[in-house]
């Protein structure tokens, strides 16, 4: 009878884009493989692949306790439906309720902390409350998977995380899905934000240094890509009227990034915080663009100073204006040469395959007792 793997996320775009070649790995090898989020457009196709899917409602940013009991609640039930022989969480609320509900039941169950999240530098209250949920919910996790010193310093140091746990790259890239492309002509210059447009995402900060730029270098060109946060819609506003005067190009949600990396020459991730490891810097990376970062755990992991790009003081627009400035003084030959460093960066610390090898070990383990 085949082993069940369960894999509860919040969206489905990041199972498929970050963990798609581990659930290949698992139907490979003859796993029943269970996916429980929100229906979205990606799930039909994981289906196609073999995996059975469970909707799954979870409020990403909602902080309602009523709602979040019903997820837990819904989260023992599936357990006790699907009986799987492990559950791998994602993202803070499966990690934290998932947890909770597979730590009940005595499933085992590998935790990935991909970022800490903005609730941590929100207040001692906030922060306080999800410290004492991660010491419950992952108390008796098989492995908990970090994706940055800081945030396991900080779990691990406050007695959080007691049990096993492990530092892996991130999410990793797959290295031929983004593949190294030519840098690209500089008749124009071109800088690319792409993420969820929202204040934690450092959006502001790059708007207002697009202006900067623009005004004082106007063969430069600024690209935003990615959706508006429901929950923050005076940004409709704000990109349109910047969009408008001609700082910025906005081109709204990409369910394919590639063509826009790959005419860019730098990649900018102004986030505030909260980051596990960016995925969208090391897809900037692995295709050979330089970068340009806040000095944040889950960021400055990519950049090696001056070598590949750049890190500036977090919610700093004047810093990153001055890091932006350094890249535009640089020679075509110089810029060339940072997303050459780039790729080479993240073939030898951000292989995917590294990702998927911890985790196939770990699975086999508990599966093989």
């Amino acid at each position: 009878m085949s082993k069940k793997i369960l894999l509860l996320g919040n969206h489905g775009f990041v199972i498929y884009n970050f963990r798609k070649e581990l659930v290949k790995e698992l139907l490979k090898k003859g796993y029943e493989v269970y996916i429980s989020l929100p229906k979205d457009e990606k799930v039909d196709k994981m289906v196609e692949w073999g995996c059975k899917f469970v909707e799954t409602n979870v409020d990403r940013r909602g902080t309602n306790p009523f709602t979040d009991f019903k997820l837990i609640l819904h989260y023992i039930k599936l357990l006790r439906r699907i009986k799987p022989d492990v559950v791998l969480t994602y993202t803070i609320k499966p990690n934290i309720y998932g947890g909770l509900a597979c730590r009940l039941l005595n499933v085992p169950c590998i935790n990935n902390i991909t970022g800490l999240g903005s609730g941590f530098n929100r207040g001692f209250l906030l922060r306080n409350f999800l410290s004492i949920m991660y010491r419950i919910s992952l108390k008796k996790s098989y492995c908990v998977f970090f994706q940055n010193t800081e945030d396991m310093k900080t779990l691990v140091d406050k007695k959080i995380v007691k049990g096993p746990y492990e530092l892996i790259p991130g999410s990793g890239v797959n290295l031929e899905e983004y593949k190294y492309k030519d840098f690209p002509d500089e008749e124009i210059l071109t800088f690319i934000f792409i993420g969820r447009i929202m204040k934690d995402k450092g959006i502001d900060q790059y708007l207002e240094a697009a202006k900067i730029i623009k005004q004082k270098y106007p063969n430069t060109r600024f690209n935003v890509i990615g959706f508006i946060e429901k929950t923050q819609p005076h940004y409709n506003d704000k990109i349109n009227q910047f969009q408008n005067e001609g700082y910025i190009n906005y081109f709204g949600y990409q369910s394919d990034v590639k063509p826009f990396i790959e005419e860019a020459h730098c990649l900018i991730q102004p986030s505030h915080g909260g980051e596990g490891l960016s995925n969208v810097l090391l897809e900037a990376a692995a295709t050979g663009r330089a970068l340009i970062a806040s000095n944040i755990p889950g960021c400055r992991e990519t950049i090696e100073e001056g070598k590949n790009g750049y890190t500036f003081e977090a919610k700093n627009t004047n810093s990153l204006v001055e890091q932006i400035e350094k890249f535009i003084n640089l020679t075509y030959e110089e810029k060339k040469q940072m997303g050459e460093n780039s790729r080479k960066k993240v073939e030898k610390e951000f292989d995917r395959n590294i990702v998927v090898k911890a985790y196939m070990q770990k699975i086999n383990q508990i599966c093989n007792k």
